[in-house]
């Protein structure tokens, strides 16, 4: 029996890691990016690169899209030459992207509408994971994509977790994930900010918080970032300004406190308004004052 047939839409960080992944898992592959020769350069080791996400949908039993946000995700299936309308019914879009919970929901009712299964399945685990097939995905959808879509999920992930049968659950755990990201990236960057401030040696406490009962793997790669005095954004200082925004909204809507997390965001958003919006996330440590950061090698 042959293999499905995916369509892969952004080959960012992450998007690029996936897509290698399901070449080697022998999926035939056709994919794009909206920057110019990203997609010919990766095809040139196997897959089809195509013009846009509608000619990426055409032949493509599964659909996967691997961009930002939601505003993206719309471009992608809704804008000009977007997939859903060369979608063929019956077929799959897997949303990859951190959004707000009652949009993925919406947006399983529209794409049901057009004949076609939906998946929420945002995903974590940074660059690495992805080109190695261990990311973690948060899925929710009906039995039907599944059955169509299964095969597609655990070739790309290492783990998949199947949270519900409709849209929204996943969504909903990939923000609740992202609290805690945004808020130990926050915590970390504190901690070294004070180390720093106090005249400890920087590599020194690395070291030992690393193997110490307060070590969080947020702490153990960020701040490494930190050591090297390199803000090259695997992943920026923005995408925790929207992702905590979204997690902050999630909780507004019931009114429910989350004090840990607005505290974060507005760390983000003091490092973005800085002028650290497109820096790597670690580079929230620069919002703290009177503190010599390590330099670049």
């Amino acid at each position: 029996m042959s293999k499905e047939t995916v369509g892969l839409i952004g080959l960012g960080a992450m998007g690029a890691g996936i897509a290698a992944t399901l070449r080697r898992n022998g999926h035939a592959l056709r994919v794009c990016d909206v920057r110019p020769g990203v997609a010919a350069a990766f095809a040139a080791d196997g897959g089809t690169a195509c013009a846009s996400p509608a000619e990426v949908a055409q032949g493509s039993d599964v659909v996967v899209s691997v961009v930002v946000n939601a505003q993206q995700t719309e471009a992608v299936l809704f804008g000009e030459h977007g997939a859903a309308a060369a979608m063929a019914p019956g077929s799959v879009f897997v949303m990859c992207s951190t959004v707000d919970p009652n949009w993925s929901v919406a947006l399983e009712a529209r794409l049901a509408a057009l004949g076609l299964l939906y998946i929420d399945g945002p995903i974590s685990g940074g660059a690495a994971k992805a080109a190695g097939g261990q990311m973690t995905m948060m899925t929710a959808g009906t039995p039907a994509a599944y059955a169509k879509a299964g095969g597609v999920l655990e070739a790309m992930a290492g783990k998949v977790y199947r949270l519900g049968e409709k849209a929204g659950a996943g969504s909903k755990v990939k923000i609740i994930n992202q609290l805690l990201a945004g808020v130990h990236i926050a915590a970390a960057a504190e901690a070294m900010a004070l180390g720093l401030r106090e005249g400890v040696d920087a590599a020194a406490l690395y070291e030992v918080i690393t193997h110490s009962a307060g070590n969080s793997w947020m702490f153990e790669n960020r701040m490494a970032h930190v050591l090297a005095g390199d803000y090259t954004p695997l992943s920026a200082v923005d995408i925790f300004v929207k992702d905590l925004g979204l997690v902050l909204d999630t909780a507004r809507a019931s009114k429910f406190p989350l004090p840990l997390a607005a505290t974060a965001h507005q760390m983000f958003m003091q490092a973005s308004t800085a002028g650290h919006a497109g820096e790597d996330d670690s580079a929230v440590i620069k919002i703290f004052p009177g503190i010599t950061l390590p330099k670049a090698g």
